[in-house]
């Protein structure tokens, strides 16, 4: 699961630091994928993962839809033959930062696979029925409207979601949802529940070789265990608060 790329001389689309230790330097999302290719991995969209076929491979996604998953990472992932699942926020298009609707147009005939990241990138679980239909039912709709196809894919901002988002999905159409649960996806894994591995700025190339191998992978859902404990008791709003605290104490 990636988010924006960084490029030189251009600001990223916000400055908070939970929010930029989400984007990676070109350089670094170049690095990754040249690593894949060199050991034998191909990058698939959702859809072809999904069918599980028998060659080494990895799923790779993006949420928000920045601008550059247009003018960075679609030409990576060309260069080195790979697809991608591009997940955008409906009601950030054409906003400061983020791919507007020509520009998603262009993103989706180059092949990439489009879905939907909600309407306004809010946290799912804290919302009731109105709102749900809002970010989810609304946003696919507006979506399919720019595109003048349908959508499958659904992925749930921050990772949080409750059953009711994953029934208004359902009935909205969406034929799978993603939420930030640490671990790999198998043919038994349910489609609304599929897992993704969050990349950072500060992870290792050795880190990110052991994330694609699936190596590792019960410490980072062991630590997100603990962390999703801790929210549930503070709530979304002050869980992300005390992070951001933590973030940038951390950094002094």
């Amino acid at each position: 699961m990636y988010h924006e790329l960084e490029l030189a001389g251009r600001a990223i689309c916000q400055p908070e630091i939970g929010y930029a230790r989400y984007v990676l330097p070109l350089a670094s999302f170049r690095a990754e994928m040249e690593w894949l290719k060199r050991s034998g991995m191909r990058g698939l969209n959702v859809t072809q993962t999904l069918a599980f076929p028998a060659e080494r491979a990895v799923c790779i996604t993006f949420d928000d839809g920045c601008e550059t998953d247009l003018i960075a990472a679609a030409p990576v992932l060309r260069e080195f033959g790979f697809e991608g699942t591009f997940y955008v926020t409906a009601g950030r298009l054409g906003t400061p930062g983020y791919l507007g609707k020509e520009q998603l147009r262009e993103l989706d005939s180059e092949g990439f696979e489009v879905g939907c990241h909600s309407m306004t990138h809010a946290y799912l679980s804290d919302l009731g029925e109105t709102k749900l239909k809002r970010e989810i039912v609304e946003a696919k709709d507006r979506i399919e409207q720019i595109l003048n196809h349908p959508i499958k894919h659904f992925s749930c901002p921050g990772g949080r979601y409750n059953s009711r988002a994953i029934e208004v999905a359902r009935g909205a159409g969406f034929e799978t949802v993603a939420n930030s649960e640490f671990r790999a996806n198998t043919a038994a894994t349910d489609r609304y529940a599929l897992g993704r591995i969050a990349m950072l700025r500060d992870q290792s190339m050795r880190e990110f070789g052991e994330i694609c191998r699936g190596r590792g992978l019960w410490k980072k859902r062991l630590s997100n265990s603990v962390r999703q404990g801790v929210r549930r008791v503070l709530g979304n709003e002050n869980y992300d608060r005390l992070r951001a605290r933590l973030l940038r104490e951390s950094q002094r």
